[in-house]
């Protein structure tokens, strides 16, 4: 495998681990009640350690592979010297270093006990997230235009990040909505998760539109460019989500007091359909990140 494929692809799961950690555990902590959070957190805890892993291994690979697409390939991966001066002569060591921090925190929140576990992985995720700024095309800029594009690229990512994570614990939540000793919890949930991405959704898009203008000054038009082809695909993408979320929003779940068999598995399916394109725009995201924004 090529260096830069490895790269992307360490990238890619690196970003969506932390962003489906990110939402699913700040959803479960801020917004759905505590007893039905506990019941959801028991459901999923296997996942979520097997996310944990990957995001931290990811993160520990990511400084090898990034040393070796720097060098002359896999040769260098383990280079001492090389290793050394990525990570304390250049940005990307920079980020790397914030994100083994994060990783640590993710670690050491699994020794927490089981009910602050998801508070823990909240700030570790979302820390993780946040570093992911210092690199990319923010760090392209320079004065107050790199630091408003840093502060722009983290609002994208931790808006898109909270929209698209709280959707793998709403799966489990809405097949407890079936349950009368957690209906009354879980409409609370779901209520709460509708409100929450009515303002996420617009974040995202706002500061797409914000991040777009920073990169190119125009929009993705020059389909000779390989990276105005992709952006614009994730661009076209994030609309579909954001209709699908609608049609959940207001037409499935006011079918749940009429036909609440038929409206659930129409949300949960929908809710899956989210997660597979959201699958395919990080993915695009992590390509996205090492060309040149031509």
């Amino acid at each position: 495998m090529e260096t830069t494929t490895a790269l992307q692809l360490c990238r890619f799961l690196h970003d969506a681990c932390l962003m489906f950690l990110w939402g699913a555990c700040a959803y479960l902590s801020l917004f759905v009640p505590r007893a039905l959070a506990d019941t959801v957190w028991r459901m999923a805890a296997k996942p979520f350690l097997l996310i944990v892993a990957i995001a931290v291994l990811t993160a520990l690979a990511a400084l090898p592979v990034t040393t070796a697409n720097i060098g002359n390939g896999w040769s260098d991966a383990l280079n001492a010297d090389m290793m050394h001066d990525v990570v304390f002569e250049t940005t990307v060591g920079i980020a790397w270093q914030a994100q083994v921090l994060a990783a640590i925190v993710m670690v050491c929140t699994l020794l927490l006990p089981q009910g602050r576990r998801r508070h823990g992985l909240t700030l570790g995720a979302g820390l993780g997230l946040a570093s992911l700024s210092l690199t990319g095309h923010a760090s392209m800029l320079e004065g107050w235009a790199r630091q408003a594009h840093r502060a722009n690229d983290i609002l994208h990512v931790l808006a898109g990040g909270g929209w698209l994570g709280a959707l793998v614990p709403l799966i489990p939540i809405l097949k407890l909505l079936g349950r009368p000793e957690c209906r009354a919890e879980a409409q609370v949930a779901l209520r709460r998760f509708s409100n929450a991405g009515h303002i996420a959704v617009a974040l995202v898009i706002l500061s797409g539109i914000v991040n777009t203008l920073l990169i190119l000054k125009r929009l993705p038009t020059d389909w000779s460019s390989s990276y105005q082809k992709l952006l614009a695909i994730k661009i076209a993408l994030v609309p579909v989500m954001a209709m699908l979320a609608i049609i959940n929003r207001y037409v499935f779940v006011p079918w749940i007091g009429r036909k609440p068999a038929r409206a659930l598995l129409a949300l949960r399916l929908g809710s899956i359909a989210e997660i597979g394109i959201s699958i395919v725009v990080i993915g695009l995201v992590a390509v996205l990140g090492m060309l040149e924004p031509v």
